[in-house]
């Protein structure tokens, strides 16, 4: 595997904190940035996760139409069988 090392400076405060955090999780340095980079990038997206649910919400609150309960339920029964269909297809 070839790695691309790049070099980033910070304080020495910060970087006394990363290594002591590395070290009480038994990780290196590199390996608890990658982490809080993996962390921040799924945070970001569960984040505009919720404001669609959000924008999807108001939407409904505005009285919007809905599908009723009894549809969505069949559909969620057609789940793992050969009726099943995508829900745009149903």
């Amino acid at each position: 595997m070839n790695v691309k090392v790049r070099n980033i400076q910070v304080n020495s405060e910060t970087a006394d904190l990363l290594e002591a955090r590395a070290a009480a999780r038994g990780v290196s340095v590199s390996e608890l940035i990658a982490e809080l980079a993996a962390f921040e990038a799924a945070t970001a997206t569960e984040a505009g996760e919720v404001a669609e649910l959000d924008r999807r919400w108001k939407s409904v609150a505005s009285g919007r139409a809905t599908v009723p309960h009894e549809e969505v339920v069949r559909w969620l029964q057609t789940w793992g069988t050969p009726a099943f269909r995508a829900w745009r297809d149903r």
